[in-house]
């Protein structure tokens, strides 16, 4: 079962459960995945799928620190509560040791490619090869973090 057919399974057992906050979520979820189907005029496999997830929770996440800076706990708690729904349909995330060690791995694998150290100024050319292996792998934030120490040291 795919992914897309996953969630639309889970929107049919929401409507059943009468579960209206999760029924919006995964709702918002379709509509997003719909709305990048017909703009793309392509049918999403799941890497697609999981990049717009990654998406919406990025926006959950910052639409949390906005209001709970403006000291509107009740949005951030509907906000928190629409992440959890929506972190169900991510794979298993990498720890931040394996990210370091892939990270490594593929400033290695680059600087033998180029056939010189792999320094600062290669920041693009790293963070492009290493999105396309670990893209809904791991946290992207971390996967930057691990590529600027990687280049630095």
């Amino acid at each position: 079962m795919s992914l897309k057919e996953l969630i639309t399974e889970d929107m049919k057992t929401a409507m059943r459960a009468k579960d209206a906050e999760r029924l919006g979520t995964i709702r918002l979820l379709l509509s997003a995945m719909k709305q990048k189907e017909v703009d793309e005029r392509i049918e999403l496999d799941d890497v697609a799928v999981v990049a717009i997830v990654d998406k919406l929770i990025k926006q959950r996440k910052d639409s949390i620190a906005a209001f709970e800076q403006a000291d509107r706990q009740d949005l951030a708690d509907k906000e928190k509560a629409e992440m959890a729904v929506l972190l169900a349909y991510l794979p298993a995330r990498m720890s931040a040791e394996e990210v370091t060690a892939a990270v490594q791995a593929i400033v290695a694998e680059l600087g033998e490619e180029m056939g010189k150290k792999v320094g600062p100024g290669d920041m693009g050319k790293v963070m492009g090869a290493v999105k396309a292996q670990l893209a809904g792998k791991a946290d992207m934030g971390q996967v930057s973090a691990a590529v600027k120490a990687a280049l630095a040291g």
